[in-house]
């Protein structure tokens, strides 16, 4: 490859529904019910998300392409879409013992699974995860960017996770 050769991205979507209650510990039921409003629910309630991971680097030139979309089918897959689809994500997902499920949160929990399994899936591949972008509703999208280490690569130690 030639370093002048212009980086793409690439994006690729999926789909999962989920359930999730937006409810923090840290705040009175009444407070809960004032930030959340609807979305508090205490039987929860779903979404159909869509979700958007956007891979970045050049053109493999022995195979004429950024990398292969089987391979990140079933890193999505494996990393992320096994634990969300048709779960609920306060009870099925570890990362919300300690965090409310907003989208917001849900957005970097998928950030930082799919940088900590990337390297084992593309570990000769030039291209990186570069962001992550989840659609909860028609209105509502939130997208995450994966840092970049020094090498290049997504480094999952520094996708932090914001709290209510």
């Amino acid at each position: 490859m030639n370093r002048q050769d212009p980086e793409l991205s690439l994006t690729r979507r999926y789909r999962f529904s989920a359930a999730h209650r937006l409810h923090s510990p840290l705040l009175t039921g009444e407070r809960n019910r004032e930030v959340y409003g609807k979305c508090n629910n205490p039987f929860g309630h779903g979404h159909d998300y869509v979700l958007e991971v956007t891979v970045r680097g050049r053109v493999d030139p022995r195979f004429g392409r950024l990398i292969g979309l089987e391979k990140l089918d079933r890193l999505v897959q494996s990393a992320l879409l096994d634990h969300v689809d048709r779960r609920n994500l306060n009870v099925e997902l570890e990362e919300f013992t300690t965090l409310v499920p907003t989208t917001e949160n849900l957005a970097e929990v998928a950030a930082r699974r799919l940088a900590q399994a990337w390297p084992a899936a593309f570990p000769e591949v030039a291209a990186r995860l570069e962001r992550v972008r989840i659609q909860e509703t028609r209105n509502n999208i939130f997208e995450v960017s994966a840092p970049v280490a020094e090498d290049g690569k997504a480094d999952a130690d520094q996708v932090t996770q914001s709290r209510c």
